[in-house]
């Protein structure tokens, strides 16, 4: 889970990323119209039937856990003068996971973008428009920094194949084979590179991805070309220490799932997502 701060019309909003989805504090948006009672206006919010009907139908499409009998129970008491509700009665009685309530220095109350996006609607339509608009600004900024991140990591992985290369040149290629022969053995390194690290080979990829543009590697990860420009630089010596192809597989797939391992549980990479 990261924070990321969006700034509308002077109005500091945090925003957190768990598990590949946006959360947006609707503790800050309520304190665009009133700073010193955000929570009472959260409270009022999900006293609406609306409101009520929005979050128990966006859990039914994607929550599965959902708890839909208390869900109408929340439902046929909405809108009448008694019927008090908050963000963590609704998460706890329901099983809710579009809303969350978070305590302490940075805590309050989170939804889904598609919820907080209607909660703006109800504060100010004009805000809310300002508010996804900032959002998209992010997005784009981040896919840039990602893009930017994925090309360097390519260009990486690219100097590393000309260092592979030249191994092969030097070690594995008599000078009577002919330019054809030559292609070959670099295509079966780099065969021997990608069976190692994704499990198949380039024309394995292709065959069950016909209509993808590229190869194999132009659709990697992040984590998989840090790993495949490492790997590309340990085949080299492995080659100039005369070590045969099979073992080299061996020894290079091992790598393989120890660097992903490694990388998966990065913190400072998962930042880059």
């Amino acid at each position: 889970m990261k924070n990321k701060i969006i700034n509308v019309k002077g109005t500091e909003i945090s925003i957190f990323h768990i598990e590949k989805e946006d959360f947006i504090s609707l503790t800050d948006i309520a304190k665009h119209k009133d700073a010193e009672r955000s929570d009472y206006i959260i409270q009022n919010w999900l006293r609406n039937r609306n409101t009520i009907e929005l979050l128990g139908f966006w859990e039914q499409i994607y929550n599965p856990n959902f708890k839909p009998i208390e869900f109408d129970g929340f439902r046929k008491q909405a809108g009448l003068n008694s019927f008090t509700l908050t963000a963590k009665q609704w998460i706890l009685k329901t099983n809710a996971i579009g809303i969350i309530s978070k305590s302490g220095r940075y805590g309050g109350t989170f939804a889904h973008k598609d919820i907080a996006f209607e909660f703006a609607s109800w504060i100010s339509i004009e805000f809310k428009l300002f508010i996804i608009k900032e959002f998209q600004r992010l997005k784009e900024d981040e896919n840039e920094r990602l893009d930017l991140q994925w090309n360097l990591q390519r260009t990486l992985a690219k100097v590393n194949y000309l260092i592979h290369t030249d191994a092969i040149k030097e070690n594995l290629i008599p000078a009577e084979l002919t330019k054809q022969q030559i292609n070959f053995v670099y295509a079966n390194e780099a065969d021997m590179l990608n069976v190692a690290l994704f499990a198949k080979t380039a024309l394995q990829w292709k065959t069950k991805n016909p209509y993808k543009e590229g190869n194999i590697r132009d659709h990697a990860t992040i984590e998989q070309l840090v790993v495949l420009s490492n790997m590309e630089s340990i085949n080299a010596v492995l080659i100039h220490q005369k070590i045969p192809q099979n073992e080299r597989l061996v020894l290079l797939n091992s790598v393989a799932i120890n660097q992903m391992k490694s990388l998966i549980n990065n913190r400072n990479l998962k930042k880059l997502k």
